[in-house]
């Protein structure tokens, strides 16, 4: 069996003028298989994730798709302290998920339109 999937969308509309960032618990314990992330435009956003208090202990930040065209990260982009880059990371019930999007990465084009999608599997 393959257990429950559970999407996290973020949407930010309209072209960024500075950085955005959230969070969310997690209601369960649950895997995080993937992250795809798009701005409507050719930017320079990245995306830096997190959880608890280690701002960037999933992934480090990296540039998002362009143009409609989504980037993927999965297992082997997830390269923070709390993460091995080789399996999925697991978290337990409560763990708060953090993102930080940087509008225009080190001063190029600021995104906009950008949608985040993040894909739990439950367990």
């Amino acid at each position: 069996m393959d257990g429950l999937r559970f999407p996290v969308a973020i949407h930010l509309h309209g072209t960024l003028s500075a950085n955005a960032q959230g969070s969310f618990p997690l209601p369960i314990g649950m895997t995080l298989e993937s992250v795809a992330a798009v701005a409507s435009n050719d930017s320079a956003a990245t995306l830096q994730l997190g959880a608890g208090d280690d701002a960037d202990g999933i992934m480090a930040a990296k540039a998002i798709g362009d143009e409609g065209v989504p980037l993927t990260f999965g297992k082997t982009s997830f390269d923070g302290a709390l993460c091995d880059a080789k399996n999925p990371p697991h978290f337990d019930k409560g763990t708060v998920i953090t993102w930080l999007l940087d509008f225009d990465g080190a001063g190029g084009a600021a995104a906009a339109d950008v949608t985040i999608l993040f894909s739990f599997l439950e367990g």
